[in-house]
């Protein structure tokens, strides 16, 4: 006779111990899949949820005449305040001899005099510079001559593509100025005295502000350095 038990019979007494694991185990996992989807209703609600407003642009300012002295000329130019010295020459001068390239005041193409000392136009606002002498490449030659930097640049051939070289004559106009009238700079060995001669390690420093793209940086030295020897 077989001790085999039908598939179907009844559990016995003994099997009895099983039944509570098996309880706990479905507990759990009902427990588990309820938190599981508890956890997610957060993330359906977020992704359900409508897009918010966005804000209103701030109207522009109304423009403003601002006077300008360019070049010897007086300018009056209707531009909203936070235009730029550089938008302001090219844009509502029609200027466009100053250029603009990197728009961040490291390239130096952009250079114009404003009281004789150099600026980047790029990085100041128009209406900061009223009642102010503003001197552009335009104005840098006499309506009978080149100015002395002219000339010597063209006997140099110191430009190439020629787009920084508007930049490049203004920097240089004002570093012979600045060496006149006694400023040391970084190349200078006792800044506290003033600098005995314009060597080239005085140019490069001083004009170091200006970058040209060609690299004609030797005859550019060599030209700020004719200029300087012609005017001395």
């Amino acid at each position: 006779m077989s001790n085999e038990r039908p598939l179907d019979a009844p559990r016995e007494s003994g099997d009895a111990s099983q039944a509570p694991a098996d309880v706990k185990r479905r507990r759990f996992l009902q427990s588990a899949a309820a938190a599981a989807a508890l956890g997610a209703t957060p993330h359906l609600h977020a992704q359900n949820a409508p897009p918010a407003a966005e804000p209103e642009a701030p109207s522009p300012a109304p423009a403003q005449a601002v006077r300008l002295d360019i070049n010897g000329r007086e300018y009056v130019l209707h531009i909203e305040p936070r235009v730029t010295l550089l938008d302001a020459l090219r844009d509502y001068a029609g200027l466009t001899g100053t250029k603009k390239g990197c728009d961040r005041g490291q390239c130096g193409a952009c250079t114009v005099l404003v009281e004789g000392r150099r600026i980047n136009s790029c990085l100041t606002l128009a209406v900061m510079h009223e009642g102010q002498r503003i001197t552009t490449v335009e104005g840098l030659a006499s309506p009978s001559a080149l100015s002395p930097v002219q000339r010597a640049f063209i006997a140099r051939d110191a430009f190439q593509c020629g787009f920084c070289t508007p930049g490049q004559l203004c920097s240089a106009t004002a570093c012979l100025s600045e060496f006149a009238a006694g400023a040391a700079s970084a190349a200078t060995p006792d800044v506290r005295t003033r600098p005995a001669q314009l060597s080239d390690a005085e140019i490069r420093e001083r004009m170091s502000g200006n970058l040209c793209r060609c690299g004609a940086y030797v005859n550019i030295v060599a030209a700020v350095r004719d200029a300087h020897t012609a005017g001395a």
